[in-house]
C-alpha cells in the first residue's frame, strides 16, 4: 500500500509528487503529464501569466521554467508571453527530472477501503494507498450554457475541447464568452481564415494592461508590487498569502473567488481581435437549435431586442465550475461524504484535506478555500508544500494504528466497492 496516490499529472499533481518524493513518501502518480496543455489548447496559444510566475514547484527550486529555458537557449523574459507548447515541454522535463515516474493510465474510480483508498485504473488494476491527492485540473468542471444542451459536438463544443482549430478553416464560428479563452480562440480562428464572431453578455470587453517594467522606482513598486497574479497589493494578498485568505469568513472567500480577476483579455491579443473579429457585445443567448448542419442562435440585447443568427459551429468559452457532483471518478459514497461550500465546491481544511480523512484536493477545486491563486500555476508551490505536510500529518495521526477511517464507519473490502472484485 502506497503512502500517497496522486491523481493527475498537471502542474499541481507534478508539484505535489515532487514534494512528496522529497519527503520520503512512497507514492504513485497517475495521469497523462501536462494533458491540458498538450491536448486541450491549440497551437499558437500563450500563457496569460508571466514566465516567472509559471513554474512548477520542487522543494529546492531547481526546476523552474527559467532554468529549463536557459538550458535550451530560449528567453523567458518579463512581459513576453510563453507559448503553450514551450510550457508543456517544460512540464514534461519537470516530470522526468523531479518526479519518480508517472503512470500515464487514467483513473476510472476512487473508493474507500480498510486502511485508506482504492484506485481503479482504466485497464482494471487496483492500487491502494493510505492517502489520495486529487489534482485533476479543470476538465471535469467544464461549464456549458444550458441553452446549448441537446446539440451534438459537431455543432457545439467547449473551448477546452480543441487541441486543433484547423477543422474550422473557411467556416463560420461563433464564440461565446468575453474572457481570455474566448478572445484568444477567436483570434486564432480569424487568423486561419475562419469567419469569427464573439458573443458576450458584457457591454464591453476588458483588457489587461501591458505589465510595467520589472525594474521600477521604489515608489511605484511600493504602490503596486509585482505578483504572480498581476500588480497591486490585493493581488499580492491573493498570490502570496493563500493561507491567510482561508482565514477570511466563508461568505467573503466565496464572493471573492467568484468575482476577483474576472473575464479579461491579455494585452497581447487585443490587436488581434479588435478589427478582425465581429463583436456582439451586450447579448445573451436565449436558445439554440440545429439548422441544417449548423446552429441557429437566438439572442437578446440589453434593450430586449431579439437577434437571430446562423452559424456553422458554436464554441462556448464559458469557463469551469468546480462542484462536488462533477467529481465523477469518486464512488457515490465517497463523493456524498464530502462537505461542500455554498458554491458547491468541496470544503478543505488548512492542509487541503477534505472532510473525508486522507482525501486531499488541489487546484481549481480549492479556489473558494484558498483564493484565486488556485486557478493559476502560481498556486502550485503553496499547495504542494502545504498538502504534503498535511499528508505526513495524516499518516502520523491516523486512527487505529494509522488507519484512515472510511466514510460512514465502513470497513469494506474492495469487492464491496466494485473496485477490486475477486481480490
Amino acid at each position: 500500500m502506497y503512502d500517497l496516490l496522486v491523481v493527475g499529472a498537471g502542474p499541481y499533481g507534478l508539484s505535489i509528487a515532487s514534494h512528496a518524493a522529497a519527503a520520503g513518501l512512497s507514492l504513485r502518480v497517475l495521469g497523462r503529464p501536462m494533458a491540458s496543455w498538450r491536448d486541450h489548447m491549440p497551437r499558437g496559444m500563450f500563457l496569460k501569466s508571466e514566465p516567472w510566475a509559471s513554474s512548477l514547484s520542487d522543494p529546492e527550486g531547481r526546476r523552474r521554467l527559467e532554468t529549463y529555458c536557459a538550458g535550451r537557449g530560449v528567453a523567458a523574459r518579463h512581459g513576453e508571453p510563453v507559448p503553450v507548447e514551450l510550457f508543456a515541454s517544460y512540464g514534461l522535463w519537470f516530470a522526468r527530472n523531479a518526479v519518480p515516474g508517472v503512470d500515464e493510465r487514467t483513473v476510472a474510480r476512487v473508493g474507500a477501503c480498510s486502511g485508506g483508498f482504492e484506485v481503479l485504473t482504466d485497464d482494471g488494476e487496483v492500487l491502494r494507498a493510505r492517502a489520495v491527492a486529487l489534482a485533476i485540473g479543470v476538465m471535469p468542471f467544464v461549464e456549458m450554457p444550458s441553452e446549448l444542451s441537446g446539440l451534438g459536438p459537431e455543432r457545439v463544443s467547449h473551448s477546452s475541447h480543441h487541441g486543433d482549430l484547423s477543422r474550422f478553416r473557411g467556416r463560420d464560428v461563433t464564440v461565446i464568452g468575453g474572457g481570455q479563452a474566448a478572445l484568444e480562440t477567436a483570434a486564432l480562428l480569424a487568423e486561419q481564415g475562419t469567419r469569427t464572431r464573439v458573443l458576450a453578455r458584457a457591454d464591453g470587453l476588458s483588457w489587461n494592461d501591458v505589465p510595467p517594467d520589472w525594474e521600477r522606482g521604489w515608489w511605484r513598486s511600493a504602490r503596486a508590487p509585482h505578483t504572480g497574479l498581476g500588480c497591486g497589493w490585493r493581488n499580492w494578498f491573493y498570490a502570496e498569502r493563500p493561507g491567510l485568505f482561508r482565514r477570511l469568513p466563508e461568505p467573503t472567500r466565496v464572493r471573492i473567488t467568484a468575482s476577483a480577476l474576472g473575464p479579461a483579455g491579455a494585452w497581447w491579443v487585443r490587436d488581434r481581435v479588435e478589427g478582425a473579429v465581429e463583436l456582439m457585445l451586450g447579448h445573451e443567448v436565449t436558445s439554440a437549435h440545429g439548422s441544417g448542419t449548423g446552429v441557429r442562435l437566438e439572442a437578446v440585447d440589453r434593450d430586449g431586442t431579439q437577434t437571430r443568427l446562423e452559424t456553422d459551429h458554436v464554441i462556448a468559452a464559458t469557463g469551469f465550475r468546480a462542484r462536488r457532483e462533477r467529481l465523477g471518478l469518486l464512488d457515490d459514497e465517497l463523493r456524498a461524504g464530502l462537505a461542500v461550500l455554498p458554491d458547491g465546491s468541496p470544503e478543505v481544511g488548512r492542509d487541503f484535506e477534505s472532510s473525508v480523512p486522507g482525501l486531499f484536493m488541489a487546484g481549481l477545486i480549492t479556489a473558494s478555500a484558498f483564493g484565486p491563486a488556485m486557478r493559476f500555476v502560481h498556486g502550485a508551490g503553496f499547495t504542494a508544500g502545504t498538502l504534503v505536510r498535511g499528508v505526513r500529518r495524516r499518516l502520523r495521526t491516523g486512527t487505529g494504528g494509522g488507519r484512515i477511517p472510511a466514510p460512514g464507519e465502513g470497513r469494506r473490502r474492495g469487492s464491496d466497492l466494485g473496485l477490486g472484485a475477486g481480490l
